[in-house]
C-alpha cells in the first residue's frame, strides 16, 4: 500500500510539468522538447544550491528562473532567427545537456543530509509521507490557481489567441513572437519547479533524470483528457492533469508488481501512452463495424 501511496506524491510532483507542457503543447501548439532538459536544469539548480547551504526554497525559485531562461532560449531561436519550433526546442535541449553538467560539477549529486522543502515539512507535520503529499498538494494547487487566474486576463487571453490562430492575433494587434516567448518561459519554468521538487523527493539530482519526462507530462495530459471528455473550464482541465499525473503513475506501479523488470519502465511508459492515444478511437471502431456500419 505504501507503494501505491508515494505513487500518488510521485503523480502530484510530475503534474507540474504536465501543466507547463499543457501550456506550451495545448495551448500554445508548440512542440516543444525543451522540457526534458529544463527539468533537468531545474533539478540540478535546486540540488547544487541546497548542497551549497542555501535555502531550500531560494533553490527552488531560482531553479524556476532557471527553466525560465531555457524557454527563452527556444523562444528566442524560434522568433529572432526564424529556425523552426521542434528543430529549436531541440537545440536547445541539446545545449541545455552541457550547461546542467556544468551547474552541477558532476552527473549525479545526492541531498542526503541537506535541508530541503520536503525535510522542513516534515519537521511541521511529523510526518515524511504526509509532508511530502501535503507540500506537493499545496504547490498543484497553487500553479492551478494562478494559471487560471492569468488565462482570465487579456495578457492569458493573448496567449490563447497566438495558440488558436496567429495570423488572426497578429491581425488584432498582439505581438505573437512576444507571446510565444512568454508562453515558453511559463511552460519550462513550470517544468524546471517540478524537476528541482522531484530531485529534492528523491534525495538526488541526476543528470539522465529528464530523459523521457515528455512521455509522461503527455500521458498526464491524455489520460486526463481521455476520462474527462467532456467540456471543461481551464481550471478543471488542468485538475484532469494532476489526476491523469496520479493515474499513469498508478498504472505503471500496478504493472510492475505483476512482475514485470524495471528496465522495462520505459516501454511500459510509451505503451500506456499509446493505449490511451488510440484506446478510444479503436473502441469506437470496434462497435462501429460491430454496428454494421
Amino acid at each position: 500500500m505504501a507503494l501505491y501511496y508515494s505513487a500518488c506524491i510521485q503523480g502530484i510532483l510530475w503534474s507540474l510539468m504536465g501543466m507547463g507542457l499543457y501550456i506550451s503543447f495545448r495551448i500554445l501548439g508548440f512542440a516543444d522538447l525543451t522540457s526534458e532538459a529544463s527539468f533537468t536544469l531545474g533539478a540540478g539548480v535546486a540540488a547544487i544550491l541546497i548542497q551549497s547551504g542555501y535555502s531550500p526554497l531560494l533553490a527552488t525559485l531560482l531553479a524556476i528562473g532557471a527553466g525560465m531562461l531555457a524557454g527563452l532560449v527556444t523562444g528566442w531561436l524560434t522568433t529572432f532567427l526564424a529556425i523552426p519550433g521542434l528543430l529549436a526546442s531541440i537545440i536547445t535541449m541539446t545545449g541545455l545537456y552541457s550547461v546542467s553538467l556544468r551547474v552541477m560539477g558532476q552527473p549525479n549529486l545526492s541531498l542526503r543530509g541537506s535541508e530541503t522543502l520536503f525535510s522542513l515539512m516534515e519537521q511541521v507535520m511529523a510526518s515524511s509521507d504526509l509532508a511530502r503529499l501535503v507540500l506537493g498538494l499545496v504547490f498543484a494547487l497553487v500553479v492551478v490557481a494562478m494559471l487560471s487566474l492569468l488565462f482570465k486576463t487579456d495578457l492569458g487571453q493573448a496567449l490563447v489567441a497566438t495558440g488558436d490562430n496567429r495570423i488572426m492575433a497578429d491581425s488584432l494587434g498582439i505581438n505573437t513572437h512576444r507571446m510565444l516567448r512568454l508562453a515558453l518561459m511559463l511552460s519550462n519554468g513550470l517544468i524546471a519547479l517540478s524537476g528541482a521538487l522531484v530531485a529534492q523527493d528523491n534525495g538526488f539530482a541526476d543528470i539522465q533524470l529528464g530523459n523521457g519526462t515528455v512521455v509522461i507530462a503527455f500521458s498526464a495530459i491524455v489520460i486526463g483528457e481521455v476520462i474527462f471528455r467532456q467540456q471543461l473550464s481551464l481550471t478543471k482541465r488542468l485538475m484532469t492533469v494532476v489526476l491523469g499525473a496520479v493515474i499513469y503513475r498508478l498504472i505503471l506501479v500496478a504493472v510492475l508488481q505483476l512482475g514485470f523488470n524495471a528496465n522495462d519502465f520505459r516501454f511500459l511508459s510509451a505503451f500506456v501512452l499509446v493505449l490511451f492515444l488510440a484506446g478510444p478511437n479503436l473502441i469506437k471502431r470496434y462497435f462501429r463495424q460491430k454496428g454494421g456500419y
